[in-house]
């Protein structure tokens, strides 16, 4: 091989090598300029300049994301927990509140046999108007408590609205009610004795109202009357009760319901047992933070009961813990 054709190879295999580191440093540009975009667009959908996480970070994100859908406690739209209400004070709050009683959101059957606990959807949509345009704001028990214990802010004059048992009236007639005002309640179920064909919720149906920002209570397994039990069976009504809706709905679960308002000493010690903060009664009155916290007193709207009527009777109610005579249903 003559020397000018060994030139001009080397030549050829010196231009192929620097066609081949070219096409290494424009791949080496591209992938670069690709992870680049890709930053861009993360931090821009994010809506902040945070780096990229770490596989820890990432694996941690992706476990608490996890538990909070287990949770499937979505915040409501406006406001329905303590933490969107604002800031606490850390000064504890000293403002007494009303406390609502509803059962059955609907014309009472023939021949119910407690028609007063009956509440018509357009006379309880009215009952709410009233409430909104004179100034009250619901707000749940957890809210309240935080309130008392914390100074969490609660909106204007806040107002607690419960509902018992779980009628399936609750979520087809007060839902819609509540949720065009974008206000939350506080739901005081039982897990037997109310079937579905018998007017009773439905598991969706009681995860659809927590979705909504309402609170779930209880009032035990069977609405039994809990003076009347042994301490075996008011361990059932009232701990297994709660172990069983915490662990179904993923939610805390904090207040506990007296059915039909029969409670007695043994009955508290047994609430307080099972790590309830407080307890609902049917005493006419005003909560307030220096009550006891396991006999909160509330007030039973009845049927018939006029929007001027409702306002009427939480004013007057203000300051009253008379033990009604008599109290008929759930």
């Amino acid at each position: 091989m003559d020397s000018e054709t060994l030139n001009r190879r080397r030549a050829q295999r010196a231009q192929q090598r620097r066609r081949r580191a070219l096409r290494r440093r424009l791949l080496a540009m591209a992938t670069l300029a690709l992870v680049a975009i890709a930053v861009i667009v993360a931090v821009a959908g994010s809506g902040g300049s945070a780096p990229a996480p770490t596989a820890s970070a990432a694996s941690a994100h992706h476990a608490g994301t996890r538990h909070r859908s287990q949770r499937r406690r979505a915040p409501p739209a406006r406001g329905g927990s303590p933490a969107a209400l604002g800031r606490a004070t850390g000064t504890p709050g000293t403002a007494t509140v009303p406390i609502l009683m509803y059962h059955v959101i609907a014309p009472p059957p023939a021949g119910a046999p407690f028609p007063g606990l009956y509440v018509p959807q357009p006379e309880f949509a009215a009952q709410m108007q009233a409430l909104k345009t004179a100034g009250w704001h619901p707000v749940t028990l957890d809210q309240l408590r935080s309130y008392w214990r914390h100074g969490a802010r609660l909106p204007g004059k806040p107002i607690v609205i419960t509902f018992d048992n779980g009628y399936l009236s609750q979520y087809t007639h007060a839902l819609p009610v509540l949720q065009r005002l974008h206000w939350v309640a506080d739901e005081n179920i039982q897990l037997s004795g109310l079937p579905p064909s018998q007017g009773g919720l439905t598991a969706p149906q009681v995860k659809a109202l927590i979705d909504a920002g309402w609170e779930l209570d209880t009032q035990g397994i069977s609405h039994a009357d809990l003076i009347t039990l042994d301490a075996a069976q008011l361990h059932d009504q009232v701990a297994t009760a709660r172990a069983i809706l915490r662990r179904r709905y993923h939610v805390p679960v904090n207040w506990f319901c007296y059915p039909s308002g029969h409670y007695d000493p043994t009955v508290v010690a047994a609430v307080r047992a099972a790590g309830f903060v407080g307890s609902t009664t049917v005493v006419p009155g005003w909560a307030a933070p220096a009550g006891d916290a396991y006999q909160l007193p509330r007030l039973r709207v009845l049927s018939g009961t006029s929007p001027s009527a409702l306002l009427a009777q939480i004013a007057a109610a203000r300051g009253s813990t008379t033990t009604p005579t008599a109290y008929g249903g759930a």
